[in-house]
């Protein structure tokens, strides 16, 4: 089944029509029951997220019943929903809320996030912010664009090369932490000041939309989690970026396990990914020997 542009549109306007229904009412105005915690205590789900993930499903089922339709929380109740999804004619990926701690704790960097799966390859993806009403979006082999407040719409162009002294990235340093150890984190620590600056928004939507607007030059991710990166993956690329995994895959929705970094080309890539790599495992020859996750990151 061919996706029309149309269809696209049609995507884009349940996603802002549910944010302007169940996601901004609740913004700054959630009670503590409407609030908890899933694998561990800062991994916040809200009521807004679950309303939210319920009425996009049912309304793009409308639009496309062909399609396979997923949801964060969903797997999140079900994991071996993801299993599938390489082999699907077509699935429409959707994280209700992403940055879902900000938005519990009345911080403005969170979206929504929404991508289009046809037999394993991401073909659209849609990057939102609620409370702007503006968002990015990609359609495989046909550009990224940027859509303003003001209704036009923008290419998007993301960062060039340069020096190293000269980059701004997103690093979740406290993440490798649980994943690598503390003496890991430390050293990858150790690795900030050679940029110019390295900092985390907790929100992979307004992540990928300042890599492919070009507003910060490379960011290293924790997970591979197709509603994380699906979308903004594709953006960035369709913008002009690069990425890949640092133990040396391509992203693809079925991909469990690694560590996506994205750069604004491969020479770029390649020379952030070996420094980054030599502080993560230094006395390893393969980046993953000895990578441990402790359980409440499993």
């Amino acid at each position: 089944m061919d996706i029309s542009t149309a269809m696209y549109h049609q995507i884009t306007e349940v996603v802002r029509e549910v944010a302007k229904e169940l996601i901004l009412p609740r913004y700054r105005a959630l009670a503590a029951g409407e609030v908890d915690s899933k694998d561990y205590a800062s991994d916040l789900v809200t009521i807004a997220d679950t309303e939210a993930e319920a009425a996009i499903t049912e309304r793009l089922s409308c639009i496309i019943p062909e399609a396979f339709i997923i949801g964060e929380e969903a797997v999140a109740a079900d994991p071996s929903l993801l299993d599938s999804l390489p082999e699907k004619e077509l699935v429409i990926i959707i994280d209700p809320i992403d940055g879902t701690w900000n938005f519990a704790k009345g911080n403005n960097n969170f979206g929504v996030i929404v991508s289009v799966i046809k037999k394993g390859e991401t073909v659209f993806g849609l990057l939102y912010d609620p409370l702007s009403d503006t968002w990015d979006m990609a359609v495989k082999d046909g550009g990224a664009w940027s859509q303003g407040d003001d209704g036009k719409l923008k290419p998007l162009t993301a960062s060039p090369a340069k020096p190293l002294s000269e980059m701004i990235g997103f690093i979740p340093y406290y993440i490798f932490g649980y994943t690598h150890g503390q003496e890991a984190r430390d050293r990858l620590l150790k690795l900030f000041p050679e940029f110019d600056r390295i900092m985390s928004l907790r929100c992979s939507a307004h992540e990928y939309r300042m890599l492919s607007e070009g507003s910060v030059d490379f960011s290293l991710t924790s997970n591979t989690k197709p509603w994380d990166h699906a979308a903004g993956v594709l953006i960035h690329q369709e913008a002009g970026g690069y990425s890949c995994t640092l133990e040396g895959d391509q992203y693809h929705v079925g991909l469990k396990e690694g560590h996506l970094l994205m750069a604004p080309d491969k020479e770029t890539w390649e020379l952030i990914a070996a420094k980054i790599k030599a502080a993560l495992n230094p006395k390893q020859e393969g980046f993953l020997v000895g990578f441990t996750v402790t359980p409440e990151f499993k």
